[in-house]
């Protein structure tokens, strides 16, 4: 478990003091009937409106300090710390998997260039769901050497002609980052992403070659994993200071590849973020968000200026992401009732 010494300041840009008195009751209610869930694997629903804390609950032992696995929500995060590393002038997403990993040059993700990576268009025979795929995240997470793991995995479409979501990607595109800033991932998301944003806490698995996981296994508080989102909203700015550059965040949330055809839960996919169009009450509300197994979430909500962050443990289950998008949809509907 990482720290960073808490810096106390009084002007945060993100209050967690709100009262009671000030949580719109038909907010509190939808949270309130989470309560009668039956799966028992609810966590955290925190809902901000213009940085503050509008609604917030804990389920099943959860608590406002437990880090929770984000699990594949913490691709979403490598992508910002991909943007940190252009806007320092560190890396391009023009250039090639091997101009910044020397070690996989002459393979076939080698030959990747890094705007196919982070769409999920670099064409390895990469496919989660696929027990006998190659380079599924089962395989790479039991090889003794993941360089050479990497190496091996073949090519199964050509690049940036089909999107196929895999963890393979966002793994490389951490050992990318790591290799372009000269810094374990770990520490450099600590100085460019988490310090700024004040997160002071957080887990984050290794592997065996101890890189961190740019695919995921990041654990955060559901109130940090809030605090990123709110910095999306704001377009890279959290408290007054530039966190990630605009153009990246831009670029990032971007409809780069329509995925509705194989995704019931998103329309398009950026730079490792999803996004979607929520039909609520007859209005169409454009939603860009990180989504992990078992329906964990960051989703970010510019129209009405708010950020919903959901921490479930239904790993592996289908109906977590379903509920977490029934929440998402019955918050929104609620907070219509406010507007």
């Amino acid at each position: 478990m990482r720290h960073l010494p808490l810096i106390l300041t009084t002007a945060l840009s993100l209050s967690f003091a709100a009262n009671a008195q000030d949580v719109p009751a038909t907010l509190e209610q939808v949270l309130q009937a989470q309560d009668g869930d039956s799966h028992g694997d609810l966590r955290a629903v925190v809902v901000l409106r213009d940085g503050a804390v509008v609604a917030e609950r804990y389920y099943n032992g959860e608590t406002a300090d437990t880090l929770h696995d984000i699990r594949s929500a913490g691709k979403s995060i490598t992508a910002l710390l991909v943007g940190a590393a252009v806007a320092r002038g560190q890396l391009a997403t023009t250039k090639t998997v091997g101009d910044y990993w020397p070690e996989v040059a002459g393979s076939r993700a080698g030959k990747v260039v890094l705007d196919d990576l982070l769409t999920m268009r670099s064409g390895l025979a990469a496919f989660d769901e696929d027990e006998q795929s190659p380079g599924n995240e089962d395989k790479l997470d039991a090889a003794p050497d993941p360089a050479a793991f990497v190496r091996a995995v073949p090519a199964a479409t050509a690049p940036g002609s089909m999107y196929r979501y895999n963890s393979l990607g966002s793994y490389v595109a951490g050992r990318v980052v790591e290799n372009a800033s000269g810094a374990d991932l770990e520490d450099y998301a600590a100085r460019v992403l988490f310090a700024p944003l004040g997160i002071t806490r957080w887990s984050w698995g290794r592997d065996v070659a101890r890189h961190p996981k740019g695919q995921g296994n990041l654990s955060l508080r559901a109130r940090d994993t809030a605090r990123i989102g709110q910095m999306v909203l704001d377009e890279g700015v959290f408290d007054g200071k530039r966190i990630i550059d605009a153009a990246w965040l831009q670029a990032a949330l971007a409809p780069r590849v329509a995925i509705g055809a194989v995704d019931r839960y998103a329309d398009s996919y950026g730079y490792f973020w999803y996004a979607k169009t929520q039909d609520v009450g007859g209005q169409k509300i454009a939603v860009h968000f990180a989504s992990g197994n078992g329906g964990n979430k960051i989703y970010v909500i510019p129209a009405r200026r708010m950020v919903v962050s959901i921490a479930s443990s239904a790993y592996g289950k289908g109906y977590g992401q379903r509920r977490s998008e029934d929440i998402l949809k019955a918050i929104l509907k609620a907070d219509a009732t406010q507007m």
